[in-house]
């Protein structure tokens, strides 16, 4: 019994890691205009007045691949190594917090035991994200760091993730790589609290009675998966702000120092600088996330059956 109890937990286990997989491929693909539009406004908030003029701006100096989807590889990377960590061990605490509060399955958990589930879960995936969303800051500001050293900033230097990758190495060793761990920690652990939480009591309120939440369909796992992403990034924002500009410019300061000094000298609203993209890249992101994961886990379920 014992066995089979490891071996059942061990096929849970493959099966969110690979559904969280193909979730992190889909959510990419989705949301990585907006996303490189966002880490430009958070690092260059003078630099565009807005959503609409960063967007254009980015497709005429460098079109959609080098432009829009720049660091969409290290993106890629970085969604499938978190999504799949991050469901992977968000199955396991479900699992722990169940035990804890002597549920014998995780379908009895609450909302805010699933969101204790996924604000620990956050923990082991930031070590995956932290130096992949690293490379991707840095490409998608390429240009703009460039003009910044006082390169050409009419033609967009080329670099490849490799050659970033070694040149971090070189210059400044492993610890380089995880520039900006801290704040990653401190953006993806409450975060995930309010983005599992939110999905959890959402798709709650979205069954009809006699129904089960694993059982609402497509469209509204698409809703609660929205509403989860919304949930996530208005209360993680300022400290994403704070951890693009450590990674984009390769501070060594603290997330307290860098925070305070962006509030000295831009005020509050700077913490909020490409929320609006944020958002409107999120609702759909989150959606596709969550939908491809659970009907990923369903059909993988009944394979493996």
């Amino acid at each position: 019994m014992h066995g089979q109890g490891e071996t059942s937990s061990l096929k849970t286990g493959v099966i969110d890691f690979t559904a969280g997989c193909l979730g992190g491929v889909a959510l990419v693909y989705v949301s990585q205009p907006m996303d490189t539009v966002k880490v430009k406004m958070q690092t260059f908030p003078g630099l565009y007045r807005g959503l609409v003029e960063c967007t254009v701006q980015t497709f005429k100096r460098d079109g959609v691949v080098r432009g829009l989807y720049a660091g969409t590889l290290p993106a890629v990377v970085a969604n499938v190594a978190e999504n799949s960590v991050l469901f992977a061990a968000y199955g396991a605490c479900q699992q722990v917090v169940g035990r804890l509060a002597h549920k014998p399955s995780v379908a009895d958990l609450s909302t805010v035991e699933n969101a204790t589930a996924g604000f620990l879960a956050a923990f082991f995936s930031s070590f995956t994200l932290c130096p992949t969303e690293l490379i991707k800051c840095k490409l998608q500001a390429l240009r703009e760091t460039a003009s910044l050293d006082g390169a050409d900033g009419k033609r967009r230097p080329v670099v490849s993730s490799y050659a970033l990758v070694s040149q971090i190495l070189r210059t400044e060793g492993i610890p380089g790589m995880f520039r900006g761990l801290t704040s990653t920690f401190a953006r993806e652990m409450p975060g995930y609290f309010f983005f599992f939480g939110g999905y959890e009591q959402t798709r709650e309120l979205l069954a009809a009675p006699g129904q089960t939440k694993d059982e609402i369909g497509p469209l509204r796992t698409m809703v609660a998966g929205a509403v989860g992403g919304v949930a996530l990034w208005t209360v993680i924002f300022p400290a994403d702000v704070i951890k693009s500009r450590i990674q984009v410019y390769s501070m060594r300061a603290s997330m307290t120092q860098v925070g305070l000094d962006i509030f000295r000298k831009e005020g509050v609203l700077a913490f909020y600088n490409g929320l609006l993209p944020t958002i409107v890249r999120t609702i759909p992101a989150t959606a596709v996330l969550f939908v491809v994961y659970e009907y990923t886990k369903k059909t993988l379920t009944k394979l493996l059956e």
